[in-house]
């Protein structure tokens, strides 16, 4: 029993399919590429780079470019991607905390809703100042912790929280604060922006949306699966589909709006 009462304690990007959660995030990845204004021949690296959306952007540019993500499957992927795109692209498995490249050897860090899952936000900080050029700039997205999605996966995780007689966990890094992030940034000489944007979701219906993401999210596939040994699944999924239906913009279908931030850090001196 106690064996079914467990839960890792990093969520393994590589179960389900997190490629048809990437497709949806597409529009955010060219939001961030956008905003980098890459030159060709740069050096970029796409932090948490997952199936490749970022890179991929970022090798169109002319750009220089490494992935690198924890999870291999997502790797694999991303790997195949650059092949059918005939885009020269090294992925490297690695994480915020020990990113697999040496000093200063990068122009621009891209990172799409990804470093913001890093469980040390200081140390990831750390480890960017250490990649980048002296005038290198990081460039990331990070959700808004408000509307529909955040209430469904906020639902998710404390479920399973619940369930297996976890602690609460901490407070996660506020990735979207322009303060915050300027203030973890600050012992490295960076300035940041932010500018809002929004990225909308549909599908059929929200019980369509919510089995989507049941069978191919990594976070929903992980979840489920510990409440599935538990005898509280069917509960969780009543619970997710209230909080869609009610957040639905679309009567006809399904639709939810959620609000990130795009982030630019400029290193101040050279």
């Amino acid at each position: 029993m106690s064996e079914d009462r467990t839960v890792p304690r990093t969520l393994d990007w590589g179960v389900g399919r997190y490629e048809s959660t990437a497709e949806r995030m597409l529009p955010a990845a060219r939001v961030v590429v956008e905003r980098a204004s890459l030159q060709g021949g740069e050096h970029v690296l796409d932090l948490g780079c997952g199936t490749g959306n970022a890179a991929l952007l970022a090798a169109a540019c002319g750009a220089h470019v490494i992935g690198v993500d924890p999870a291999s499957r997502p790797l694999d992927v991303a790997r195949a991607q650059a092949a059918s795109h005939g885009a020269d692209i090294t992925l490297l498995a690695g994480d915020a905390a020990s990113i697999p490249v040496g000093d200063a050897s990068v122009d621009v860090m891209l990172s799409v809703f990804a470093v913001i899952f890093a469980p040390d936000a200081v140390a990831a900080a750390a480890e960017m100042s250490r990649v980048l050029k002296p005038r290198g700039r990081i460039i990331l997205s990070a959700w808004v912790p408000q509307g529909t999605l955040s209430e469904f996966t906020t639902a998710a995780g404390e479920a399973v929280r619940q369930a297996v007689g976890a602690p609460p966990p901490p407070r996660p890094f506020a990735w979207h604060d322009r303060d915050a992030l300027s203030a973890l940034l600050a012992p490295y000489d960076f300035t940041v922006e932010v500018e809002q944007h929004s990225l909308s979701f549909v599908d059929t219906s929200p019980s369509a949306y919510l089995d989507g993401e049941s069978r191919e999210h990594p976070m929903a596939v992980a979840g489920l699966a510990v409440l599935e040994r538990l005898g509280r699944a069917e509960a969780l999924r009543v619970r997710l589909l209230q909080i869609l239906e009610a957040g639905n913009e679309d009567p006809a279908s399904f639709q939810i709006t959620s609000r990130y931030v795009v982030a630019t850090a400029q290193r101040a001196t050279g």
